[in-house]
């Protein structure tokens, strides 16, 4: 993964409202992405970050495959936001939450203005992902809120300096970045930028209920060296199929991973998704891997999809009376 790249996401027009004030890397990094290319098309003090279906992939590397932690996420970007507002007030360092139970968005704000010598002040959070799914709420509220800060006070912050305070807070999606990213969700680092995810849309159901990210952090366990092998496997397919836009391939690597979870945290609907899946001729399944929600994948591009997408819509509503539809984000080149 290069800088370049990864400054080219960020500098295409479907991430750039989002990015701005955010940068990567280096000081020279920074530099190279431009005050005129990053303008943002939000009002001071305003910024967004999506949220991510589940993932794509996520479990444990072979042991010394990579550096720190081996535990790992791909994300699976979608159009759904996580909004933040900040307002300064001079003579504080507090900063006050709207609404109030939003208290990582708290601790993360008052760290930043710290960091970056700023006064605290009041903190507007509304998000469309709902808490406790699977959907990146947590995270994307957190980035959101980094990102406020930075437009407010028109200041450069550093991507690393927003994982360092993430990763003090719980473990992160890594929604902090452009497009689709192989990350280390304990320790807060990128492992690879992976590409664009092509257009899909994801038919959603929910089990119901919530998880806590750190509680579920704290549950689970190590995996055995077979399977560690095989999501190496599924994380080599993924470096080649995203940029590809190959959807057949993205699809298998997600339904594996969400079968190689099975053991960890079952899905109650999981095979009823995987045989509407396969009747319809979709792609494959997708989880959140640590949430409540299943969904199956489903080419945008393709000829067929309006017939696909009604056939998996009456397949799913069998079982489930609301299943919803969520678009991926997807760069415009």
């Amino acid at each position: 993964m290069s800088t370049r790249e990864l400054l080219e996401a960020a500098a295409d027009e479907v991430w750039r409202p989002y990015m701005c004030h955010q940068t990567f890397g280096g000081a020279d990094a920074a530099q190279s992405i431009g005050e005129d290319a990053l303008q943002p098309r939000v009002h001071s003090g305003d910024a967004l970050c999506c949220g991510s279906f589940g993932e794509l992939l996520q479990g444990q590397l072979p042991v010394g495959s990579v550096p720190r932690d081996p535990h790992f996420l791909v994300t699976m970007p979608i159009a759904l936001f996580a909004r933040a507002h900040f307002m300064p007030v001079a003579g504080t360092q507090s900063v006050t939450v709207y609404p109030s139970h939003k208290v990582k968005a708290k601790r993360l704000a008052e760290n930043l203005v710290i960091a970056l010598g700023c006064p605290g002040g009041i903190l507007l959070l509304q998000s469309e992902l709902p808490e406790g799914k699977g959907l990146a709420s947590s995270s994307a509220d957190l980035v959101a809120t980094a990102r406020s800060i930075a437009c407010c006070f028109k200041r450069r912050v550093r991507t690393s300096l927003i994982e360092k305070l993430i990763a003090e807070i719980e473990p992160s999606d890594g929604v902090m970045y452009p497009g689709v990213v192989a990350y280390q969700q304990r320790t807060c680092g990128l492992l690879s930028f992976l590409g664009q995810m092509p257009p899909l849309a994801i038919v959603g159901i929910d089990e119901g209920g919530t998880v806590e990210t750190v509680d579920y952090d704290q549950r689970r366990g190590e995996i055995s060296a077979s399977h560690r092998a095989e999501y190496q496997e599924l994380l080599d397919h993924a470096r080649i199929a995203i940029p590809r836009g190959d959807t057949a391939t993205i699809g298998r690597i997600a339904t594996a991973s969400a079968l190689l979870h099975q053991e960890r945290v079952p899905k109650e609907h999981l095979n009823s998704m995987l045989k509407a899946s396969e009747a319809t001729g979709a792609p494959g399944v997708i989880v959140a891997h640590s949430g409540t929600m299943i969904g199956i994948l489903l080419d945008r591009m393709a000829a067929d999809f309006p017939r696909k997408l009604r056939s998996v819509l009456a397949q799913v509503s069998s079982f489930d009376k609301s299943p919803k539809i969520y678009l991926t984000m997807t760069g415009s080149r």
